[in-house]
């Protein structure tokens, strides 16, 4: 591994010592395993900017001080982790890692053109999701479907706010059977209601502002986090938040709201619904 990387860790590990907090118990407020963190410390593995900020949280450290060794990191790293190492690690980890940044976020905006957010989605929807993943054992996907459903809970923190955006094709996506579909339209409905929740559709006939080339989520003003096919991309650069930042607001700017979002939802569900019953 590199000089840098090792640097990185044993910054971090003298920060840590300096607390008196042990490795157990940092790792555990970092949302990591232990043995992640050990290799981090002792520069085995780089860490990633999500890494170094989870840690330096779970150590206390000020967001001024945090500064100076996030910059390392981004310099340091190549922000991205391909699916396929998430997926050797473990989904429900990496979901546990993306609840932790959510709970640290004050107002989270989603844009969404591959499928109904995360922390929108049905247990069934999530489940047929994860079906998609055939190499997943049982285990891992109970595993997977839960810590995606425990990330819900922060929608009924009214000290947060939430703006999505979803495609309307992303609505009449068929990747389950049209009643689970169904059911899932009518939980965005549902959760559009709640006081903090903004959600916003991008209908097809009106002229959009950009291609939807990836899903992507903004954590406040200070991370945003994109995913491809193949992997999942991290980024604090202040000028890759400003695209993100800009497309988003382009696209808020053409989305539906309120009933009229509710009344094309509800269309897509009924259609959804006479397609079972004539089948």
């Amino acid at each position: 591994m590199s000089a840098v990387a090792e640097d990185i860790g044993k910054a971090l590990r003298a920060l840590r010592n300096a607390s008196g907090l042990t490795g157990e118990t940092v790792a555990r407020r970092a949302s990591m395993s232990p043995g992640k963190l050990s290799k981090i410390e002792h520069g085995k593995v780089l860490a990633s900017v999500v890494d170094v900020d989870l840690i330096l949280t779970a150590l206390g450290i000020s967001q001024e001080a945090k500064e100076h060794f996030l910059e390392q990191a981004r310099v340091a790293a190549t922000e991205e982790t391909a699916w396929r190492l998430i997926h050797r690690a473990g989904f429900w980890k990496h979901q546990r890692a993306i609840q932790a940044i959510e709970e640290r976020t004050g107002e989270l905006r989603l844009f969404q053109g591959q499928l109904s957010p995360g922390l929108l989605q049905t247990s069934k929807y999530i489940s047929a999701v994860f079906d998609l993943l055939p190499e997943l054992s049982e285990e891992a996907r109970a595993r997977a479907i839960a810590a995606r459903l425990a990330r819900q809970q922060a929608l009924y923190d009214c000290g947060r706010s939430f703006h999505f955006l979803i495609c309307e094709h992303v609505l009449q996506w068929r990747i389950c059977d049209s009643v689970i579909t169904a059911v899932q339209l009518d939980r965005l409905v549902s959760l559009s209601r709640l006081p903090n929740v903004v959600l916003g559709l991008l209908p097809q006939r009106v002229r959009m502002p950009d291609f939807p080339m990836t899903c992507f989520s903004l954590h406040d003003n200070r991370l945003a986090i994109v995913e491809t096919f193949h992997s999942e991309i991290t980024t604090r650069e202040p000028k890759d938040l400003k695209i993100y930042l800009e497309t988003f607001d382009r696209f808020a700017a053409v989305a539906v709201y309120g009933d009229e979002m509710r009344a094309a939802v509800e269309e897509i569900r009924d259609e959804f619904l006479r397609q079972r019953e004539s089948s």
